[in-house]
């Protein structure tokens, strides 16, 4: 099954922005996408320091999910690629 890597650049202002950050994504860790239990985020890394959130999935969970995801928590997001290729942060 091939994997997805997503990468997104988040204003994050304490421990508690990337602590939101986190949960949502964890959240997506057990979700079932089209019927399969392993296509949510299989790791992820949230850096305050950095202001960047890796994303790894499976195949079936697309880009515009985990940003989607990643906005329900009131973070701005100010940039995104996936699989390397710069995307659009406009739902």
């Amino acid at each position: 099954m091939a994997e997805h890597h997503y990468k997104f650049n988040v204003t994050m202002t304490c421990g508690g922005c990337s602590g939101a950050v986190e949960r949502v994504l964890k959240r997506l860790d057990v979700r079932i996408v089209n019927g399969s239990s392993s296509a949510g985020v299989k790791s992820y890394d949230v850096s305050l320091d950095t202001q960047s959130a890796d994303v790894t999935t499976g195949e079936a969970l697309d880009y515009a999910t985990v940003l989607k995801t990643i906005k329900k928590t009131g973070k701005k997001v100010n940039s995104g690629e996936a699989d390397g290729e710069p995307k659009s942060i406009d739902e």
